[in-house]
C-alpha cells in the first residue's frame, strides 16, 4: 500500500492519530468543563479550603492527562494511573472521603463523554467513550488502594499512638499532652473511666490486635487498646454501664485473671484505675477462686499482701475507720467474732451478750462496711482490714 495509502487509513482510523490529536489538544477544554462542574455539582467541593480545592482540581487535571496518555496506546497496560493521586498530598485523604474522590472519577468521566463529539473524529465517537470507561475503572480501583494505603498508614499511625497514650495512662501521666493525643485518636471524653487488664496465651498477631479494637470500640464509648507482649490493657469510656462492657470483652483475654480497675470521673483519673488493675493482676494468684473477670477492689486483701499501699488505705478508709468511729461496740464484736473463729456463740460469750446481739451487730458491720462478716470471704477482708487499720493507728 503506498505510504498516502497508509496515512489516509491512520487518519480515518477512530482511535487514530488524528482522534489522539484533538484529545491532546482538548484536554485543556476537559480540565475546564469539569471544574466548572465540580463546583456546580458538588456542596463538599465547594465548601473545601482553597488549597484543597487547588489539589482536586490538579488531581481532575491529571486524571485527563492521565487519559490522553493511555489513549495513545490503549493495548498497554495503565500502569500511570497510580500517578493521577500521587500529584496530591496524602493528607489530601483526610480533606475529602473514598465517595468523593469517586464522584470526582464520574464528573470526569462525564465532562470526557459530553465532549466526544468534539473531540473524536466522525465515526470515533463510540469508540473514545467506551476508552474513557474502561479507563475509568482502572481510575476507580486506583482511588480505592490510595485510600486503602492511606488508611493503613493511618492505622498503624493511630496504634503507636494509642500504645503511646495507655503507657502514660500506665504510667501516671495526665499533662496537656496526653490529652491533646487521646483527643487526635477520637476520644470524646464523655462519662466515667476505668482499665481492665488481662492477659493471653501468646502475643497478638496484627490480625488479631486489628479485631481486638474493632469489638473494643464496639462495646464502649470511648476505648483506648494497649498490647504490651502477652499483657492487654484496654481503657474503656463512656456514660453507659462500663463494668458490662468489660464483662462483654472477656473472651478476647487468656484463660488467666482478668482485673477490672475501679470506675472514675475522667481520663485524668485514669492511672488511678489503671495502677489498682494492674495491682490486681499482680496480686490475683493469692486467691485461686476469684471470679472471672474480678473488680481490682475485690482484692484489696491480697492487694496489700503485695505492698499496695493504695489498697492498704483504701481498706483503712472503707472498713476500719466507719468501725473504728461507731458506737456500740460494733469494732469490738468484730473482733471477737473473728478471733473465736466466726462463732456467733463463742463471741457472745466472750463479750456477755446475748448470741441474737452478736448477729444484730455484725449485720451493722455490714451496713457500715459493705462488707458481710457471715460470709467466709467478706470476712477475711474485714480481718485484714482490721490489722492494717490497728497498725495504721499504733504509729
Amino acid at each position: 500500500m503506498p505510504s498516502a495509502a497508509k496515512n489516509a487509513t491512520a487518519a480515518s482510523t477512530p482511535t487514530g492519530p488524528t482522534t489522539l490529536q484533538r484529545v491532546r489538544d482538548g484536554s485543556g477544554l476537559l480540565t475546564a468543563a469539569a471544574l466548572r462542574r465540580l463546583d456546580d455539582e458538588l456542596p463538599w467541593y465547594r465548601e473545601l479550603p482553597g488549597e484543597d480545592r487547588s489539589w482536586v482540581g490538579l488531581v481532575a487535571q491529571s486524571g485527563i492527562t492521565a487519559f490522553v496518555t493511555w489513549f495513545a496506546d490503549p493495548a498497554s497496560s495503565p500502569h500511570a494511573v497510580s500517578d493521577i493521586f500521587a500529584a496530591a498530598p496524602t493528607d489530601l485523604t483526610r480533606s475529602i472521603s473514598l465517595q468523593h474522590t469517586l464522584q470526582l472519577v464520574r464528573i470526569v468521566v462525564e465532562v470526557v463523554e459530553t465532549h466526544s463529539d468534539q473531540l473524536a473524529i466522525p465515526g470515533g465517537e463510540r469508540d473514545l467513550r467506551e476508552a474513557v470507561l474502561r479507563y475509568s475503572r482502572e481510575v476507580a480501583f486506583s482511588a480505592a488502594e490510595v485510600y486503602a494505603r492511606a488508611a493503613e498508614v493511618r492505622g498503624a499511625w493511630d496504634a503507636r499512638l494509642e500504645a503511646l497514650v495507655v503507657d502514660a495512662i500506665i504510667r501516671g501521666d495526665s499533662d496537656n499532652s496526653v490529652r491533646s493525643r487521646v483527643a487526635a485518636l477520637g476520644w470524646t471524653g464523655h462519662g466515667s473511666v476505668l482499665v481492665m487488664v488481662g492477659t493471653t496465651t501468646s502475643p497478638l498477631d496484627d490480625v488479631r490486635a486489628a479485631e481486638l479494637r474493632r469489638v473494643t470500640r464496639r462495646a464502649a464509648a470511648d476505648a483506648l487498646v494497649g498490647i504490651q507482649g502477652d499483657r492487654i490493657v484496654l481503657v474503656l469510656g463512656g456514660e453507659g454501664d462500663l463494668v458490662a462492657a468489660a464483662n462483654s470483652l472477656l473472651p478476647r483475654f487468656g484463660p488467666g485473671p482478668v482485673i477490672i480497675g475501679p470506675a472514675m470521673p475522667g481520663l485524668e483519673d485514669a492511672p488511678r484505675s489503671a495502677a489498682a488493675a494492674l495491682a490486681g493482676l499482680r496480686a490475683a494468684p493469692a486467691w485461686p477462686q476469684a471470679p472471672r473477670p474480678v473488680l481490682a477492689d475485690e482484692l484489696l486483701p491480697e492487694r496489700v499482701l503485695t505492698g499496695d499501699h493504695e489498697a492498704r488505705r483504701t481498706l483503712v478508709r472503707q472498713a476500719y475507720t466507719p468501725l473504728f468511729e461507731a458506737t456500740g461496740a460494733v469494732l469490738e464484736t468484730l473482733s471477737a467474732y473473728l478471733a473465736t473463729g466466726r462463732s456467733l456463740e463463742a463471741a457472745a460469750r466472750d463479750l456477755y451478750v446475748h448470741p441474737n446481739t452478736v448477729r444484730y451487730r455484725l449485720r451493722k458491720v455490714a451496713e457500715l462496711t459493705g462488707w458481710d462478716p457471715l460470709d467466709a470471704r467478706e470476712s477475711f477482708v474485714l480481718q485484714v482490714a482490721l490489722a492494717v487499720g490497728r497498725l495504721s493507728t499504733s504509729r
